[in-house]
């Protein structure tokens, strides 16, 4: 009777330091995975601006795009 609690409790404590050891892994594998992230966003911003900026000019040159296409297709010479 004496024994078997003792094991249950050492089994207990062993679960929980597996779990603990684990979660340091999960959250040190997360952090890792944001820094991966954050290098490869921190070029872009650095040379073409704000991400906002970059989409502002892509969809002005869509709409370029899109006018000069309407014009050749309705035959006017631009």
């Amino acid at each position: 009777m004496q024994i078997d609690m003792i094991l249950a409790a050492t089994a207990l404590v062993g679960l929980v330091v597996l779990a603990g050891t684990m979660l340091l892994g999960w959250q040190g594998w997360l952090a890792l995975k944001n820094r991966e992230l954050e290098m490869h966003r921190l070029p872009r911003e650095l040379e073409g601006g704000s991400p906002e900026g970059m989409a502002r000019i892509e969809i002005a040159d869509l709409k370029e795009r899109i006018r000069k296409l309407e014009a050749i297709a309705s035959g006017v010479d631009l």
